[in-house]
């Protein structure tokens, strides 16, 4: 069984997961110059938080673990936007 923290600390480690991954994206996005695939680069921002994340929930014993697995899991979405939008602006 997974243990459930309270609705208001989950929901604020999502919330504040998701501002984490937009601050991310935007901090990498000037540090690396290199050309990447757009694959590439995809499959790293969207599975390697998800894939800790996830594995964070399901193995958790405490509360405070989920509560930080879903912190993990909310930098994805974040992450991804900022991509989306700096595409967007550039127009590719």
């Amino acid at each position: 069984m997974i243990p459930l923290p309270r609705a208001w600390a989950l929901t604020s480690a999502l919330l504040i997961g998701t501002a984490v991954g937009l601050i991310l994206g935007i901090a990498l996005t000037l540090l690396v110059d290199a050309p990447v695939r757009p694959d590439v680069a995809i499959a790293f921002v969207v599975g390697v938080p998800s894939a800790i994340g996830m594995l964070m929930i399901l193995f958790s014993g405490r509360r405070w673990m989920t509560t930080a697995g879903a912190f993990v899991l909310a930098i994805a979405p974040g992450w991804l936007g900022v991509l989306v939008a700096i595409q967007a602006v550039h127009g590719a």
